[in-house]
């Protein structure tokens, strides 16, 4: 599937922006916690975008099979 590759990346992205913003979170310090909740963000973003392109291909095979009965 064209989009596991964006889904992967995105929760490795997610879980990578968690830690961050709970280390800023232990040190006191803002900017790591912005930028864990930036890359946390962009995370869920590529997930969503690695679901669309699956539901893209989705309903590519579907309408290719219908197309296929069609004409049988």
């Amino acid at each position: 599937m064209a989009g596991t590759e964006d889904r992967i990346k995105g929760k490795a992205n997610e879980a990578m922006g968690t830690a961050k913003q709970s280390a800023g979170d232990a040190m006191d310090d803002r900017k790591m916690q912005a930028e864990g909740a930036m890359q946390e963000a962009k995370g869920k973003a590529q997930g969503a975008v690695g679901e669309g392109k699956d539901r893209l291909d989705d309903a590519k095979d579907e309408a290719e099979h219908e197309s296929d009965r069609a004409s049988s």
